[in-house]
């Protein structure tokens, strides 16, 4: 299975892609695992991100949305938290500046009153093939919006977490297997696994859990919008499903790791890759 060639502007929209990702709009179904639960999803106007505010929204949670600029994907996400009977409050914004993801955390407490679940996902990715291609800034853009980002958001979420909450960051095969072409963004992902496993430490007295989710290959609009378009035709061949993934098949984790059925889970990192193992 493949897509057709295609590529978008940074960070990419959802209408343009061919075909259009599988968020769960019409296929995922709660059953009140998250009910009553105030959370924070960055990266969630599209993508994973997307999926999983639409996902938590049907388990019961209320999603603060944050976003980078593409508000008509995020108004969509809206939608679909707000069809599901719970309260969406969209946030947009640049996660590299570590004042906007202090005034993510402040909206959230602001509105909600507190932060029962965090999902730090929002992520940006170039491809080069040179390493002199990499520009200073490129490299400080990346490390902050995949990585400074989450020590930022959680640093301010946690004192307004309660006993039982839940940090989650998304990291990638990458950190295991890194491709050359993607140095900066395999960078991040590894110190985002890393992160997570020292927090589960770190905030183990207080109650609160933290662990990641590895995706591999998914199709979002961070893949036409940062890859060549021969590697956009043949993404996720390379796994044993010999498939690139949708939106809503990375979701499961996400929902039992903020579930209270994770109470003893920390710590974690749990891959879903279509096949290749994350060690």
């Amino acid at each position: 299975m493949s897509q057709p060639s295609q590529q978008q502007t940074p960070p990419g929209v959802t209408s343009a892609m061919d075909p259009r990702p599988d968020h769960g709009e019409q296929s995922y179904r709660g059953c009140g695992r998250l009910a009553g639960k105030k959370t924070v999803v960055t990266g969630a106007d599209s993508g994973i991100g997307k999926a999983v505010a639409i996902a938590y929204a049907r388990e019961g949670a209320d999603v603060l949305i944050s976003y980078l600029d593409e508000h008509e994907d995020a108004e969509d996400t809206r939608r679909w938290v707000e069809e599901a009977g719970q309260q969406a409050v969209l946030v947009p914004g640049d996660l590299a500046d570590p004042a906007h993801c202090r005034a993510v955390i402040a909206r959230a407490v602001e509105e909600f009153g507190r932060i029962d679940v965090l999902v730090s996902n929002a992520a940006t990715q170039r491809t080069h093939h040179q390493l002199e291609d990499i520009s200073d800034e490129e490299w400080d853009t990346t490390l902050a919006t995949n990585l400074s980002a989450f020590f930022h958001l959680t640093k301010a979420a946690v004192p307004h977490m309660p006993s039982g909450g839940s940090i989650i960051g998304t990291t990638s095969i990458n950190s295991d297997t890194p491709p050359p072409a993607l140095l900066p963004y395999n960078a991040t992902k590894a110190g985002i696994a890393n992160m997570a496993a020292s927090l589960a430490g770190l905030l183990a007295d207080k109650g609160i859990r933290a662990n990641s989710v590895a995706p591999g290959p998914i199709w979002t609009p961070l893949i036409p919008a940062t890859m060549p378009a021969e590697q956009v035709e043949s993404f996720g061949q390379e796994v044993p499903l010999k498939r690139a993934g949708q939106p809503v098949e990375v979701v499961p984790p996400f929902v039992m790791l903020a579930s209270d059925e994770a109470s003893y889970i920390s710590g974690a990192r749990i891959p879903v890759t279509g096949g290749s193992p994350v060690l």
